[in-house]
């Protein structure tokens, strides 16, 4: 049962060494032990503070870039829409330049038409009168070959004329 309790004496040196022990680590152990823990909690506060910093730079960022793709989608937007614009106006006045081409192109195959027609018609014409003074002339040389045919003729044509 000795073994269980402890002399008075072995409490004292125990106390004396706790002591001892104590006024050495107080000394020289705790306050840089102390420090150190501040240190540590100010460099874990630091990082905290740097993180939510960052993270705050980074949604910051991230806003900014959003606006910069909306600006960037709406001037994209407003260059196609230009563009096809463009396109629509080209497209437009071409459809006209050749509508008016087109025009031009039939009122000259229409004139070219009306004077090709008139030379035909004067063709015809001359061509009527030129066969119809030949028939006059062969009828004429036929009826008028013997002399008692002309002067009927002419005794004919004479009654029919009035003489005023």
């Amino acid at each position: 049962m000795e073994l269980l309790t402890p002399d008075l004496g072995l409490i004292v040196w125990q106390l004396v060494v706790f002591g001892v022990l104590f006024f050495v680590l107080a000394k020289f152990a705790w306050k840089p032990i102390i420090a150190s823990l501040h240190e540590r909690e100010a460099s874990i506060e630091s990082a905290l503070e740097l993180a939510e910093n960052t993270r705050k730079e980074m949604a910051e960022l991230k806003a900014g870039n959003e606006k910069l793709l909306a600006a960037a989608r709406a001037e994209r937007d407003s260059i196609i829409k230009e563009a096809k614009e463009v396109s629509d106006k080209m497209i437009a006045e071409a459809r006209n330049e050749a509508q008016k081409a087109a025009a031009s192109e039939i009122e000259k195959a229409r004139v070219a038409f009306d004077q090709e027609k008139a030379s035909a018609v004067a063709s015809l014409r001359k061509e009527a009168a030129s066969l119809s003074l030949e028939i006059a002339e062969k009828v004429l040389r036929t009826q008028l070959a013997d002399r008692a045919a002309q002067e009927k003729l002419v005794s004919s044509l004479l009654a029919d004329a009035k003489l005023n």
